[in-house]
């Protein structure tokens, strides 16, 4: 019953979003609130689009930002952690904890000093840049979540592997990759969660209309006339930001359940 409740909890503030999403404007703004809606509307959802380009654009934006800060952060991570759990080199430990010592800067910190090194490289007003920035800010989390994946696969299987001719960079592809998909798709779950929902970095670094990611749309969407709040267009940018989430978290969550625990029993 307590669960029961606690889900409810949770899923009226979803349901609620929804549903205001589909209400007519008036509806959607009245005071006090409208429970259910006369008759179920698009036009909140048109006006996503009405701040200069189409909500497809945008979308589009943010699966692209989205996708190479997926690709870049499991690719590197994979390799930083696999690095770091099955190779010896001098100063290991200390170039580990100055990885996991990146958790405790603040991330808007670092901004200033990021859009300078973004302007010297030319990637300012840049969909890739934007995907770099965020990749930097995933790789401890990630680093240290793989390194624990690949530290829990046991060392008599790569021990097998190396007898039948595998060496340690081929064992990766052939043998651990398979091992620790757990640990990546975890990775890849919450770097698609950073690119897909982060809003300070791409204010900063974008300026031109046609660039802009979901959320920056979404903060322009809800300016309603006298500077007041469009709640029904603001629902409707938050459902459809929040719902690919809520989907591929669901798809994946066995996933990303064995990748949180990988290397706890170790």
């Amino acid at each position: 019953m307590t669960a029961l409740v606690l889900a409810a909890l949770f899923a009226f503030p979803v349901a609620w979003t929804i549903i205001g999403s589909f209400k007519p404007v008036t509806e959607a703004n009245a005071s006090p609130p409208v429970w259910w809606p006369s008759f179920f509307s698009l036009e909140n959802y048109a006006k996503l689009g009405g701040s200069g380009s189409s909500l497809g654009l945008y979308i589009t934006n943010s699966l692209v930002v989205t996708l190479m800060t997926v690709v870049i952060t499991t690719v590197v991570a994979t390799l930083g952690g696999y690095a770091f759990a099955r190779f010896r080199f001098p100063g290991k430990k200390t170039l580990f904890g100055l990885t996991i010592g990146m958790l405790l800067v603040p991330y808007p910190a670092l901004l200033v000093s990021l859009f300078t090194v973004m302007i010297w490289f030319g990637l300012t007003n840049s969909l890739l840049g934007l995907a770099l920035i965020y990749s930097t800010f995933q790789m401890p989390f990630a680093i240290f979540m793989m390194k624990n994946s690949f530290e829990s696969v046991p060392d008599e299987i790569v021990e097998a592997g190396e007898l039948d001719g595998c060496t340690k960079i081929t064992a990766l592809p052939r043998l651990l990759l398979p091992l620790v998909a757990p640990g990546m798709v975890t990775v890849a779950l919450f770097a698609f969660l950073a690119g897909w929902n982060e809003f300070i970095a791409a204010l900063v670094l974008l300026n031109d209309n046609d660039l802009f990611t979901l959320p920056i749309a979404l903060v322009n969407a809800q300016n309603g006339p006298l500077n007041t709040i469009d709640w029904g267009a603001l629902q409707a940018g938050i459902t459809v930001t929040m719902v690919p989430a809520i989907v591929l978290f669901v798809a994946l969550q066995k996933y990303y359940v064995s990748g949180l625990i990988a290397g706890s029993g170790k």
